[in-house]
């Protein structure tokens, strides 16, 4: 299940030997809610390989800064703690699924 992430423990949510999937999301965005349960399925499904975490940008202001967060959903790809890729949008389950095994 997806962890919450806020100002204060979102380095500490990275410290994981999954890749690690940031979402950057708001309530009032139509395409994150789009996109939120394809997440939940592939994070179910592959459990073993990633972790995501959520991230309320009306919530976590100073991360959507940190990481110039312009656009929702925007997902952020984490391995060891270090950024290796970003998309910006919603997608078919398909599409996010061989994004993650670009960055496995």
């Amino acid at each position: 299940m997806a962890k919450v992430a806020t100002n204060t423990n979102f380095d500490d949510l990275l410290k994981d030997s999954k890749l690690v999937i940031a979402d950057f999301w708001a309530t009032w965005c139509g395409p994150c809610r789009m996109i939120a349960p394809l997440l939940d399925e592939v994070e179910a499904e592959m459990a073993d390989k990633i972790s995501v975490v959520k991230v309320n940008v009306d919530d976590a202001d100073e991360l959507a800064a940190r990481f110039r967060i312009m656009n929702i959903p925007t997902l952020l790809f984490f391995k060891g703690g270090v950024l290796v890729d970003k998309t910006v949008g919603a997608m078919p389950k398909n599409q996010l699924v061989e994004k993650i095994n670009a960055n496995l």
